[in-house]
């Protein structure tokens, strides 16, 4: 009787594992497969100051505004040359508004020769926090819903 059974287990496990699809990896290939690099983004290429583009939305309240404009041409940033400061360092630019630096980015006690607050020297590498807007879709699906109540 125990024989009977176990060979009708075994039939039974063979006749399954014989009639299932092949594994389906969630990768959508092979482990052994190279992977496909994701397209390359367009970024934007409008010049500073040009229009009013329409900025993405921040998600989070401390999340760093993105940049909505080219910014080749200003770099390297460096400590001794960061053209970001030419227009941000104020909230008008040759009678255009700008979006003024965060008071974050000052120092509390270092001033200018003009006693006007000094920039923050940990802060002097905008592009740390700070990044061009792409009009790029999700990589994956996402249901994350922001918050950017103060």
């Amino acid at each position: 009787m125990k024989h009977t059974i176990l060979i009708a287990t075994l039939l039974i496990t063979l006749a399954g594992c014989s009639s299932t699809a092949p594994v389906a990896f969630m990768r959508g290939s092979d482990v052994a497969a190279a992977d496909q690099a994701p397209d390359t983004k367009q970024y934007s290429e409008r010049a500073p100051g040009t229009g009013s583009p329409e900025l993405i939305k921040r998600t989070f309240s401390t999340q760093p505004p993105l940049i909505p404009h080219a910014i080749e041409k200003y770099l390297p940033i460096t400590l001794d040359e960061n053209d970001c400061m030419d227009c941000h360092i104020t909230d008008e630019f040759k009678g255009k508004k700008m979006p003024r630096m965060g008071d974050s980015h000052f120092s509390k006690t270092r001033k200018e020769e003009d006693g006007t607050p000094a920039v923050n020297m940990v802060r002097w590498q905008c592009v740390t926090c700070h990044v061009v807007q792409a009009d790029a879709k999700p990589l994956v699906e996402n249901t994350f819903v922001g918050n950017v109540a103060k």
